[in-house]
């Protein structure tokens, strides 16, 4: 199969299986949602990454020694609807790549990535995220079975929380934390990020 290198090659309408993107050698970052090419926003900037590095330090610290692992982007994450079992790359239609995700059943990790729904994702907002980008991540995550999901907001300063209710297999806002909130995800409720420094001097 010849490896595609180039946007030009590919037909933005079709619709792709993992197995077709692991022959992709592209220098534009895309995900792939229900088998739809989804070209990534630019490189995140500075408030975007000293974000992202708080974060990870502080979960990081907080899970050396538990069984479950944090991973920062760029990390591929295959999901599928959590009611499937494993599937194989060519059965896979969706991979996205989460600024974190935190991932408790190792059974998942392969030499790629995850291959199913890890147990904590968090995406940090950049300025060009539509409203749409927002909706379909969040149904999409909702649909693979990820037990909790955050939101953040780095110019407003806010960071949701959204939890799987398992009776109804949706979302619900547990919290919206803000100022200075101190935020604990309902996987982890020992683990405590302080908004006022997560924030400090972006």
């Amino acid at each position: 199969m010849t490896k595609i290198t180039d946007l030009s090659q590919l037909d933005l309408n079709g619709t792709y299986s993992y197995a077709d993107y692991l022959n992709w050698a592209l220098d534009e970052t895309v995900e792939l949602i229900k088998g739809k090419i989804q070209l990534m926003s630019p490189a995140p900037n500075v408030r975007h990454q000293r974000i992202s590095r708080r974060l990870s330090s502080s979960i990081d610290t907080f899970l050396r020694g538990k069984s479950c692992e944090l991973f920062v982007a760029p990390f591929d994450v295959r999901l599928y609807d959590r009611k499937k079992s494993l599937l194989a790359s060519k059965d896979i239609y969706t991979v996205v790549q989460p600024d974190l995700c935190v991932i408790c059943d190792i059974s998942k990790l392969d030499t790629q990535g995850c291959n199913g729904a890890p147990n904590w994702v968090i995406e940090i907002l950049s300025l060009g995220n539509s409203k749409k980008e927002v909706n379909i991540k969040h149904k999409l995550y909702q649909e693979s079975g990820i037990i909790e999901y955050w939101l953040i907001f780095p110019y407003e300063e806010v960071i949701q929380q959204f939890v799987l209710n398992e009776q109804t297999e949706t979302y619900q806002l547990l919290n919206s934390y803000s100022g200075d909130d101190q935020a604990s995800p309902h996987l982890f409720p020992d683990l405590i990020i302080d908004l006022t420094k997560l924030f400090e001097a972006l």
